[in-house]
């Protein structure tokens, strides 16, 4: 199995892990139902593939709230971002570079993954760059994106460093409340 199959294994049951608990804990007591009836076994609470767990768990939210405007609902706009995050994720080349006190990730591919490039790299910059202990920016290139961070402090290089790319794009607390905001039909970016 190699390092990508890993990763992509230990995410999908990290989210698994998640909505299940997040299931659990909302008292919503109908995983052990079927058609109105009990089952004298428990049920799953997995939702099977993680963009769909992450899309059931909006419907939920959004079903919970009785504040939601259903004529702005989007989870099309949803599934298209999971979509990016997805290309992005598993398709991305990515070259690191050091240019002076700067770490610089150039992101490149092909068909998809190009715009989910360049749709989330600039986005995911702004996000970053609220965060103290560097600053950061990004900008589109023609086969991707480029997502420069420059580092307060050594420990900091180090971070980012560790971190990669992909961890810089995963890391935040937003992108749960960005998922919400785009299935209510609106995008924080």
């Amino acid at each position: 199995m190699n390092f990508r199959n890993i990763l992509v294994s230990l995410i999908l049951l990290s989210v698994g892990f998640i909505v299940g608990t997040v299931f659990a804990q909302s008292g919503n007591h109908s995983a052990g139902k079927v058609h109105g009836s009990h089952s004298s076994g428990s049920m799953p609470v997995e939702n099977g593939q993680a963009a769909f767990a992450a899309i059931a768990e909006i419907v939920r939210l959004l079903e919970a709230d009785p504040n939601t405007d259903w004529s702005k609902v989007n989870i099309k706009a949803l599934r298209n971002h999971l979509v990016d995050m997805n290309a992005l994720t598993l398709s991305a080349k990515v070259k690191v570079m050091q240019v002076e006190q700067s770490i610089r990730f150039v992101a490149t591919g092909m068909g998809e993954t190009v715009r989910a490039l360049q749709s989330m790299v600039p986005a995911h910059a702004r996000e970053l760059n609220k965060m103290a202990q560097w600053s950061a920016s990004g900008r589109v290139l023609n086969d991707g994106a480029e997502l420069t961070i420059l580092p307060v402090d050594d420990r900091a290089g180090s971070k980012i460093l560790g971190l990669g790319f992909f961890g810089l794009m995963a890391t935040g607390a937003h992108h749960q409340a960005h998922h919400l905001a785009i299935a209510s039909g609106n995008p924080m970016h």
